[in-house]
């Protein structure tokens, strides 16, 4: 007995051995759980990166719509973390939520690549709105539970060190499926043409969907090897009785049994040691009532500040970025700059005073809102350079001539009674008023002193207000020599230019562009088809009948119409017209906004997750986890009631609002932090145990209240 007891002394709980201690195997499980992340992300951010895009170029949505539905979709995604950790907690487990939603998620990526495929003519908009809900419910759902559950794989407190790396490569396997998604989907959006389209939205969005399938069967090839624990109750539900029974008491009770605080009309109910956890949640929760502000801004790099992007040129000499690209800046920088905060940024802000937790945050919603001042900035730049679209009213006016003559126009316009238009030029009024009646052009068209120029004689035209009318000349289209088509000016909705060709020539020539990169045939129509064609960026030779006649040079986001006409022996001249002058702003001016909102989230994210968990009871961590969740939700809610309210016609004023409501948000969470009182929660959780003993409780959760910080 006394060898036994002897034994007994010598093997302690944390694997001693006659002062030699045990080593513990690092759990194999954990990287098939990193993995299973980055695959998961790489859907997640792959898919997102794309989408507003997808709503506005191929379901037809427009700029308004396609924002208020991106930010739907992220508002439910992030309210429904709360329903996968209540699944989880309550009923299935962590193993069998992650699997059961993950199995939605793969509907949903399926759905999505399916309804965006041409051929099958599915109802796209319909697809994509069921899709949309499957991947929030699957994303959402199994957020707040693949890092915890990667911290069950560990044996604690003896594995203290090893979840640290753990929590390391998660967090470096969210960046970096982050990173290479939101790098590679647009490239396959933009670069790849598939089913007779300039866009390959079913490979953007199939191969994030492949990703998920592949993501899915790593996580069930660790099954063998993961330690599952069963469900052991949700402390959210919990501490959700709690505050019901003790509001719902206090109503009864308030005047016949008055208590000291209004959470202590729960004691008849639960316990005591509870109530003050709750009491200091929601202390610390009162802290997030500015938060959702700094999201709604946030998340906007994603839909506002995406259409921003399609309106600059991203031409880099050899290749193009794309607008949907410069989304892959924030996760690359979150990589460079985690690293430098410790030893750069935070020792050189307390060198100017900002040193608390509380301080840093509110800094962070500060450069939030600086980064949304820049990018007003910039918009009121592209404004400049925006086309004037026809309005009510008014109409627009074009006359091309397709001759090598110069013709003199008398017309019944109030301040165009004369006009004269150079061989293969053109004239061009954007204010012709109409009247309620309309506005009928007359005009009369004359050479000037050649009479071998063929003659166009007389005629009218009824003009329409908010339209842009455009007159050809063409005297060798024997069927009407006077072509009227209605135009478009404005800029186009996708990355590639838009042209449209007037040829001059004998009837039945075949028009046909040759891009002189690669010399592939790109444009193939029939003299006067006239339709606007939307042709890639890049120098083009224009053949007619397979013969050079002209070259041309299309830049990112012009509207073209070029002018082609046939002189005697088969020989051709041309002209190319700029209908809506293309992108001059270059993207890289993007590159400010997205550094300063990225310096915001670091500071403002990571901070305020370590600063609430630090301040929070230890069993209340994953309650608070939900909450910072549901202030992500909440922020973009905020952006659909701005969005659905268009309160500006100017992108800029929504940007500089935007701003604004940072600044003054900041400000009431000054005055919020300024009356916060700091707790103790080494004490308040653990009150019977030593300050050590509560430490290391603390330090062995952080790791998953961090891990969720790139994912919001």
């Amino acid at each position: 007995m006394a060898a036994i007891e002897k034994k007994n002394e010598d093997t302690t709980a944390g694997g001693e051995v006659e002062g030699q201690v045990t080593k513990i195997p690092y759990p194999k499980s954990v990287f098939l759980i990193i993995v299973t992340e980055f695959c998961e992300r790489f859907t997640f951010y792959g898919m997102r990166t794309v989408l507003v895009l997808y709503l506005s170029r191929q379901l037809d949505y427009t700029d308004d719509a396609a924002t208020i539905i991106f930010h739907i979709f992220t508002m439910f995604l992030y309210f429904l973390c709360i329903f996968g950790a209540i699944l989880s907690d309550s009923w299935l487990g962590k193993f069998k939520t992650i699997l059961y939603l993950s199995i939605l998620y793969v509907f949903g990526t399926v759905t999505l690549t399916l309804g965006a495929v041409p051929p099958l003519n599915l109802p796209g908009r319909t697809f994509t709105m069921i899709a949309l809900a499957l991947i929030a419910l699957g994303s959402g759902g199994i957020k707040p539970c693949v890092s915890a559950f990667g911290g069950d794989q560990f044996k604690l407190p003896q594995q203290v060190k090893q979840i640290s790396t753990f929590f390391s490569m998660f967090y470096f396997s969210i960046n970096l499926g982050s990173l290479l998604s939101t790098t590679t989907t647009p490239i396959l959006r933009a670069d790849v043409h598939c089913f007779k389209q300039q866009e390959c939205y079913p490979l953007a969005f199939g191969l994030p969907a492949v990703l998920m399938v592949t993501a899915i069967v790593i996580f069930v090839l660790g099954y063998p090897l993961y330690k599952i624990k069963p469900p052991a109750g949700n402390m959210l539900v919990l501490v959700s009785k709690t505050i019901g029974n003790a509001i719902s008491t206090r109503c009864r009770e308030k005047k016949t049994n008055p208590r000291e605080h209004w959470l202590d009309y729960a004691d008849a109910k639960y316990d005591k040691q509870l109530i003050e956890d709750v009491k200091v949640l929601m202390r610390v929760l009162f802290l997030y009532i500015p938060l959702p502000i700094f999201w709604a801004l946030f998340d906007q790099q994603g839909s506002r500040w995406t259409f921003q992007a399609t309106r600059m040129d991203g031409d880099m000499g050899s290749w193009d970025i794309k607008p949907d690209q410069m989304q892959m800046l924030n996760p690359f920088l979150i990589l460079v700059l985690i690293p430098l905060y410790d030893v750069a940024f935070y020792p050189a802000l307390s060198l100017i005073g900002i040193r608390r937790p509380l301080q840093k945050l509110t800094l962070g919603g500060i450069l939030a809102g600086v980064a949304f001042i820049i990018s007003g900035v910039v918009e009121l730049q592209l404004e400049k350079t925006y086309p004037i679209l026809p309005e009510a009213n008014f109409a627009q006016l074009r006359i091309f001539n397709g001759e090598n003559c110069t013709y003199t126009f008398s017309t019944n316009l109030p301040d165009a009674k004369s006009i004269n238009i150079l061989p293969l030029g053109y004239y061009e009024n954007k204010y012709v008023p109409i009247s309620n009646a309309g506005f009928t052009f007359e005009y009369n068209i004359n050479p000037i002193d050649d009479v071998l120029c063929p003659n166009f004689g007389k005629g009218t035209f009824k003009m329409r207000d908010a339209m842009a009318h455009s007159l050809f000349m063409s005297s060798k289209n024997a069927t009407n020599n006077l072509i009227w088509y209605e135009d478009n000016v404005a800029k186009p909705t996708r990355d590639s230019p838009l042209v449209r060709c007037l040829s001059n020539v004998a009837p039945g020539k075949k028009i046909k562009w040759i891009n002189k990169k690669d010399n592939s045939l790109i444009y193939d129509e029939t003299a006067y088809e006239l339709n606007l064609t939307e042709i890639a960026v890049g120098n083009f030779d224009i053949l007619v009948n397979d013969k050079k006649a002209y070259e041309v040079s299309l830049r990112m986001g012009g509207v073209y119409t070029v002018i082609i006409n046939e002189h005697p022996n088969e020989k051709y001249s041309g002209n190319l017209i700029e209908i809506t002058e293309p992108n001059s702003v270059h993207i890289l001016w993007l590159v400010p906004q997205i550094v300063v909102m990225t310096l915001g989230e670091v500071m403002f994210s990571v901070t305020g997750i370590e600063f609430s968990y630090a301040q929070a009871p230890v069993n209340m961590k994953s309650v608070l986890q939900a909450c910072w969740l549901l202030t992500v939700a909440i922020g973009n809610v905020i952006v659909v009631i701005v969005a659905e309210l268009a309160l500006f016609d100017s992108q800029a004023s929504e940007f500089f609002l935007f701003a604004g409501l940072m600044f003054a948000d900041m400000l009431l969470f000054m005055v919020v932090a300024y009356y916060y009182k700091p707790n103790n929660p080494l004490a308040i959780a653990h009150p019977n145990e030593s300050s050590e003993e509560n430490l290391k409780k603390v330090k062995l959760e952080e790791f998953d209240n961090k891990s969720e910080t790139k994912q919001n």
